[in-house]
């Protein structure tokens, strides 16, 4: 491993028009730029080329976690303020980790009201980074009332309102539980999926719960020094039993995104065998990583310094991945959640 990683190593200029702002309206037909590893060849193609890449045998690693609608806006039930939660974390039936806007005034016993009374919540306990741990009063099934009154909660950088709450979701999103979505997936659609099963690739399920820290940036020069947040993963024994067979007869492993990357690296043991379970991990991926599993990786372009970028660096070279960025650039790629793909090879 690196003795030391400098932030500015993942730095690159981003044109704020290349950051795209709403979803295509077919999915396949996004862009893909194919890095080949070992040639160090770039091929500009369209997603649902994809296929040309995949050989029978192949496995394709997809996370089916479904985003939750988790920005909540309601008022405080004293003054009436505009207040505006984001769900993080599920602690129990009625309680929940959130973010909170503005924070400085949501003080512990603070009463906040959504939909006229729908749901109430009550502010019991400042966590640590400032996150409020909420305890939620309703009457019936709170993911019904969560799907009327919340939003899908688009990260930072996408400004425009999202028409369609299903275009954050990829097409076989399954367990609830995300704060954003595992977007490299979000270019497949059924249709796709179809043909890459008839074409004898396997498909392998993982579940990681992508929570906002995936944002977070990275605020220390060392990258080293960062610490990761912790996201829940599952791997049931049928899936990881493909994964490994594949490996067993010489089949590759695609990785559909870094958040299946990460699951895959964290139940591996040493020789690269996958174990099934479920728990948390804050596993982080960064140049001089050596992977255990994944062959190939499919994924979207990510923000300049930020720790995605780093495990893609970690996967190919920093030199290389700094230098597909830049013909990114040049060649006006669509940037972020909404955006491109790229295929890693």
């Amino acid at each position: 491993m690196e003795k030391e990683l400098k932030l500015t190593d993942f730095y690159y200029e981003l044109p704020q028009e290349l950051i795209a702002q709403d979803p295509l309206v077919d999915r396949s037909s996004s862009r893909l730029l194919v890095f080949h590893k070992d040639t160090k060849e770039m091929e500009h193609k369209i997603f649902k080329d994809i296929t040309d890449y995949l050989k029978p045998g192949d496995c394709l690693v997809i996370n089916d976690t479904k985003v939750i609608p988790a920005r909540l806006i309601g008022e405080k039930e004293e003054t009436g303020a505009k207040i505006e939660l984001l769900l993080l974390k599920r602690i129990s039936d009625t309680k929940w980790e959130t973010l909170v806007k503005p924070g400085k005034k949501a003080k512990v016993g603070t009463k906040i009201s959504f939909g006229n009374g729908l749901l109430k919540a009550t502010i019991v306990d400042v966590l640590e980074e400032g996150n409020r741990l909420i305890e939620f009063e309703f009457e019936g099934i709170f993911e019904e009332i969560l799907d009327e009154l919340g939003q899908m909660p688009l990260p930072p950088y996408i400004t425009h309102q999202l028409q369609d709450k299903t275009r954050y979701q990829t097409v076989y999103a399954k367990h609830e539980g995300s704060a954003a979505a595992p977007t490299a997936g979000l270019h497949f659609t059924n249709e796709l999926l179809e043909k890459v099963k008839e074409m004898g690739v396997s498909i392998a399920h993982v579940t990681l719960h992508v929570g906002l820290g995936t944002f977070r940036p990275v605020k220390v020069e060392n990258v080293l020094e960062h610490h990761m947040h912790s996201e829940y993963y599952c791997i049931e024994e049928a899936d990881a039993t493909l994964i490994n067979d594949t490996k067993k007869k010489g089949g590759r492993v695609i990785s559909v995104g870094t958040t299946s990357t990460r699951t895959l690296e964290s139940v591996a043991d040493e020789n690269g065998r996958i174990h099934a379970g479920s728990g948390w991990t804050d596993i982080f991926i960064y140049p001089g990583y050596k992977f255990k599993v994944i062959d190939g990786l499919i994924t979207n372009f990510h923000l300049p310094e930020s720790t995605l970028l780093m495990l893609v660096s970690a996967f190919a070279d920093r030199e290389s991945i700094m230098k597909v960025y830049e013909t990114a650039v040049k060649e006006k790629y669509r940037f972020f959640s909404f955006g491109d793909a790229m295929l890693l090879i």
